[in-house]
């Protein structure tokens, strides 16, 4: 059975305020241990109204500090933002705190617009193609420091970290299996070229010291209620906020509608249904339908879940419904 992990956006809703959002995906978090999720992730994202993880790392610590025994990491860091010897020692602090539990998860694009872009790096217009040397400059800072090394990342250096290259193209998908690190596909909100970028890092991958054959994850959106009218109300907060986005007015998570009809167009709902085709949404077992499906077209060995939910108790009853769909298509593999 494929691995189900969680990724969280820290979702600021109308009406709250950061301080909720990260109390609410503490909370989450501590539920996700209990069912028996493998991962929390959370994603960097800037100038977002609706996001509070922009400061990935410390949200890390946040969570981590919260939990003691599932995985916590980012999906992803966006390095073209960062120096590698700063996320270096921002992870090696995490996981000298947290040892065995921290994941590195990164991300090419900016997580936000060119102007905050270039607020966050003015050399932001190269160093998206840097990127595989960052990658490479950022793996070296965990080697074992050498006697003599001029520059050690403290914490760091000699410490177990595991990166993974997140994208939603091919090109992490070919240095992900250049480098032989783990792969994650960004299919929960940009799912066009998914089986392409599947496929060629499947074809491509060479065995490294750290990874000895393929291995994908891919981002599903669950919208799981005890209703198919419930879940379908529950996701038009997630629809609103594509929505706003595309208009250049991105805010808070909003609460549900009972219709999107008359809040969008024609060319909008065709452009957010496309972006968030790969979901789950409805009764439990029209989630595990869709969840099969995506397994067997896939092959994915483990699937980064996440739903943008305005009601906290709501949020909590799709992730405990997936789990429990997890559970049950482990017995009944267990049983085969």
């Amino acid at each position: 059975m494929t691995v189900l992990s969680i990724l969280d956006l820290v979702p600021i809703i109308e009406g709250g305020d950061a301080s909720l959002a990260f109390r609410n995906s503490l909370d989450l978090a501590q539920h996700a241990e209990r069912w028996g999720y493998r991962r929390y992730w959370l994603a960097e994202h800037h100038n977002m109204p609706g996001i509070g993880s922009s400061a990935t790392a410390v949200a890390i610590g946040f969570i981590a500090g919260g939990t003691k025994t599932i995985r916590v990491g980012s999906g992803g860091i966006m390095l073209p933002n960062h120096a590698p010897l700063v996320v270096a020692e921002q992870f090696g602090t995490l996981e000298a705190l947290y040892p065995g539990r921290i994941d590195l998860g990164l991300g090419r694009a900016p997580g936000t617009d060119q102007m905050t872009a270039r607020a966050l790096r003015r050399d932001f217009a190269n160093s998206a193609e840097r990127f595989p040397q960052d990658v490479a400059e950022l793996q070296r800072y965990f080697e074992p420091a050498e006697p003599g090394q001029a520059v050690t990342a403290v914490p760091g250096a000699g410490l177990s970290v595991p990166i993974w290259l997140l994208g939603s193209s091919l090109f992490s998908a070919q240095l992900a299996a250049s480098l032989g690190l783990p792969f994650a596909f960004a299919s929960h909100f940009a799912p066009d070229h998914l089986m392409e970028a599947l496929k060629l890092y499947r074809a491509l991958f060479r065995p490294s010291a750290v990874l000895q054959k393929p291995y994908v994850m891919a981002g599903f959106n669950v919208f799981a209620a005890d209703t198919e009218e419930e879940a379908r109300r529950l996701f038009t907060s997630v629809q609103q906020q594509f929505v706003n986005l595309r208009r250049g007015r991105a805010g808070p998570l909003p609460p549900p509608r009972e219709t999107m009809e008359g809040f969008w167009t024609p060319a909008e709902k065709f452009g957010v249904e496309h972006a968030l085709s790969c979901s789950g949404v409805g009764t439990p077992e029209m989630v595990e339908e869709a969840l099969q499906a995506f397994l067997q077209e896939t092959g994915v060995d483990e699937v980064m879940a996440t739903g943008q939910i305005y009601d906290h108790k709501a949020r909590l009853r799709s992730f405990e419904i997936l789990a429990e769909i997890g559970q049950r298509l482990r017995r009944d593999l267990e049983a085969d």
